[in-house]
């Protein structure tokens, strides 16, 4: 191992903010047309939209449940 007992000779490091930094390159997604998905996939993607679909409104029924809206109505 000929670089073990190498040491950098740097003594002081220059801090960059972000706000003060070039501005990169961003990366576009024109020109990249539809992803290509397997059967599995998108079952496994139809599932998961149902799962929070469901989840958002047991969400909704728990809110009004706790703000009384089903109390009143007995």
């Amino acid at each position: 191992m000929a670089t073990f007992k190498v040491t950098p000779n740097m003594t002081e490091f220059h801090v960059i903010h972000p706000l003060d930094d070039m501005a990169e390159q961003k990366c576009t997604s024109e020109g990249l047309g539809k992803i290509r998905m397997t059967r599995t996939v998108r079952v496994s993607l139809c599932i998961l939209r149902g799962y929070l679909v469901v989840i958002t409104l047991m969400l909704g029924y728990h809110v009004l449940d706790l703000s009384g809206v089903f109390t009143k109505l007995r």
